[in-house]
């Protein structure tokens, strides 16, 4: 975002602009970093942004994963947040937000995670797609999408939360990189001449007991609308998404808890399972 955590000028507005009016984007980057550093979740960040600052809160996101690329860390790909009505309840918002994801936080089907390495973990299905083409020109509209798309895979996405409790507004969760975790990758891959993305119907299960079920419709009328939203808005923030890059759509139904001993798996039609295990 902000072109490869670029743009200092902006940077240096948005600082200034949030000291006149009370904001501290310094002060919320570090208590996020700490809280993954710690293990230990902050208070929430919005007292420092105001509960709906998208510029603030995309700033704060940006100087955290530039420092976790500093220390070594390389980009994968994006996820979408908050595309699920049943979501956006759960959480006390209404529109979408997008994160980066590591390729530390990628796992494969069948691989278990450890909840060591989370915080406050929930679980989430989704449909995945891997780019083909770079999404930097164009109209950035449906057709274009579609053509952009070399693969389509049923996903888990672990998210976890900085903030103690979940206890977030807009603001929070974006400056905190959408709440992204971890992901898992389903072993089946599928072009979109052999599924439709928004007639997909989905069963999530935890240890063997279903909790959550839903349809593509769920994720924004069709998961490919949100590739559109997340297509322009990153072009519009500097940072046009690339090929090669996987992207999360969003929740297709509601989130999970999850702890220690929890085995999950995700049915989506014409995409097959992907499971996972915490220990």
């Amino acid at each position: 975002m902000y072109g490869k955590y670029g743009q200092a000028d902006k940077v240096r507005r948005v600082k200034e602009e949030g000291r006149d009016s009370g904001h501290d984007i310094d002060e919320s980057v570090r208590r996020l970093v700490a809280a993954s550093a710690t293990g230990i979740p902050c208070n929430p960040v919005r007292e420092h942004l105001g509960s709906v600052n998208l510029e603030a809160a995309y700033l704060v996101q940006c100087e955290v994963n530039r420092q976790r690329i500093q220390r070594g860390g390389r980009t994968v790909g994006r996820k979408i947040g908050l595309t699920s009505a049943s979501v956006q309840r759960q959480l006390g918002v209404s529109q979408p937000d997008f994160g980066t994801l590591f390729a530390d936080m990628w796992y494969d089907t069948g691989d278990a995670i450890a909840t060591a390495r989370l915080l406050q973990p929930r679980v989430e299905a989704e449909v995945a797609f891997v780019l083909g083409a770079d999404l930097v020109d164009g109209p950035m509209d449906l057709d274009q999408i579609r053509g952009s798309i070399e693969s389509v895979t049923a996903a888990l996405e672990v998210c976890d939360c900085r903030i103690i409790d979940w206890d977030i507004s807009f603001s929070d969760t974006v400056a905190d990189n959408a709440a992204a975790g971890l992901f898992v990758l389903g072993q089946t891959r599928r072009t979109l001449r052999e599924v439709e993305p928004r007639s997909v119907t989905m069963s999530m299960m935890i240890d063997g007991q279903e909790v959550a079920t839903g349809t593509g419709r769920d994720c924004m009328r069709d998961p490919l609308n949100a590739v559109v939203w997340l297509a322009r808005t990153a072009r519009t923030l500097g940072d046009p998404l690339r090929s090669g890059e996987v992207i999360l759509s969003g929740a297709l139904g509601p989130m999970a808890d999850v702890q220690p001993g929890t085995r999950v798996t995700c049915y989506v039609s014409g995409l097959g399972s992907v499971s996972t295990r915490f220990y």
